[in-house]
């Protein structure tokens, strides 16, 4: 922890600050929003198709829109983009624990995943320009802070949704608002290169633009790719959990077993995160890591598949750990895998892009990953329900693996055909000097 600790002390003070910014801000987000389906539910007594409806509006906003926030982040400056989200951020936590009407809820949810959109790539391009030919690194440990706020953000939440939910709301509101004047004081205006591509580039129509990135078969390409992997990786929040419940059962067991599983995610990433990186750059290219970080996350659905092989005891120990150590084997090999790819994800996505247009594409990407996420999900639930009706039930984590295997050969394939290189701009004619 140290060495982390020194790393990112190496990197000048925004790279610093954006850090510490990604582990507030999952720390505010953690600590309110896996509680919120239960207070809608409960004290508010909504339909559970409202409580589904006001939490998708929240994923809706937020999808749907990384595309338009990236674009104003390349207009306007990142900075800019990075406050705007955690201001409308701290009014849409704050309504939520202040009102109770529908329409109320529905337009905090859909603030609270606006103002995602429009930190979130910006942020990124943000690292990415700042933290210059160390940025693989700077991700890495980006990734180290994101986890931690991750792991943090329900304990603190759980403690205080005891006393009152809506004590949680203004609680993660009061963060964001802290941070955005911290934000306000500490961070320097930072926006692309101005160069004079930059300011051409920057001078065209959003459509334009929009068009110039669609044109960019290797990143649509290296996009969709890598669509299997945010499904895999979503699966410690979905499949995973439903196995330890199904075997495990609802009660204190099974909730301890579920909490080991995010233990396991969360703690290996910080505690591994920048050596894992360290350990490939060195001994491989980007392309390769990136490869060999799908492959793990695509077997670590093995270790399922085999004890769905195993007979189901009736009770006792046999019975725990059947319920216990497969689903936490397959959570710690996930996390290998996001170890491994993450950062050389990030760095591809900028160098796919031309240094052009950065926070733009980190939208775009987001938006073809968020799609792909809710797809997955939906045909991951399918299958988990269809292997209980047909008591058939290797069937998810045979999908699930035939998945990572299929991103793996997509990503191998490009990186073959020279696909994930930087792509080639023409020089624009400079002017003849008279």
């Amino acid at each position: 922890m140290k060495g982390t600790i020194a790393q990112v002390r190496s990197y000048e003070r925004s790279v610093q600050l954006l850090m510490v910014n990604q582990f507030t801000i999952n720390l505010g987000f953690y600590m309110l929003m896996p509680y919120l389906a239960t207070h809608l539910a409960g004290p508010l007594g909504l339909a559970g198709w409202l409580v589904g409806l006001i939490l998708g509006v929240r994923n809706f906003s937020q999808q749907g829109m990384f595309l338009v926030g990236g674009t104003l982040a390349d207009r306007l400056g990142y900075k800019h983009m990075i406050i705007a989200g955690l201001v409308l951020r701290t009014v849409g936590f704050a309504t939520l624990g202040l009102v109770d009407s529908v329409p109320a809820l529905i337009a905090a949810s859909a603030a609270t995943g606006l103002a995602g959109a429009l930190f979130n790539p910006a942020t990124r391009a943000y690292l990415a320009k700042d933290a210059g030919e160390r940025r693989v690194e700077a991700f890495a440990l980006f990734n180290v802070f994101y986890q931690a706020g991750i792991l943090l953000g329900p304990l603190v939440g759980m403690v205080l949704t005891a006393v009152d939910f809506r004590v949680t709301c203004l609680v993660a509101a009061g963060i964001f608002a802290v941070l955005s004047i911290v934000q306000i004081r500490a961070l320097p205006a930072r926006r692309a290169d101005d160069t004079n591509d930059q300011k051409d580039v920057r001078h065209e129509s959003v459509l334009t633009q929009w068009r110039g990135i669609l044109a960019n078969r290797p990143f649509l390409l290296f996009s969709v790719a890598m669509i299997g992997s945010y499904v895999m990786s979503f699966q410690v929040y979905l499949a995973l959990p439903l196995e330890v419940r199904r075997l495990g059962g609802e009660g204190p067991f099974g909730t301890a077993a579920v909490a080991v599983l995010f233990a396991v995610s969360g703690l290996s990433t910080i505690l591994f995160q920048t050596k894992v990186t360290a350990w490939c750059k060195a001994r491989m290219e980007p392309s390769r890591a990136l490869t060999w970080g799908l492959l793990a996350m695509g077997v670590a659905f093995v270790p399922l598949l085999v004890a769905t092989a195993v007979p189901v005891p009736d009770g006792g120990v046999g019975l725990w750990l059947l319920a216990a150590v497969p689903p936490a084997l397959s959570a710690l090999l996930l996390a290998v895998g996001t170890m491994i790819a993450y950062p050389f994800e990030m760095d591809t996505i900028l160098r796919l892009s031309g240094d052009q247009l950065v926070a733009t594409h980190y939208g775009l990407y987001n938006t073809i990953c968020g799609v792909g996420i809710t797809l997955g999900n939906l045909l991951t639930g399918a299958a988990l329900d269809a292997a209980r009706a047909a008591g058939m039930s290797a069937l998810p984590w045979l999908a699930l693996f035939a998945l990572g295997l299929g991103s793996t050969a997509a990503l191998y394939g490009l990186h073959r055909t020279g696909r994930l290189e930087p792509p080639v701009r023409e020089a624009r004619p400079e002017a003849i000097a008279v």
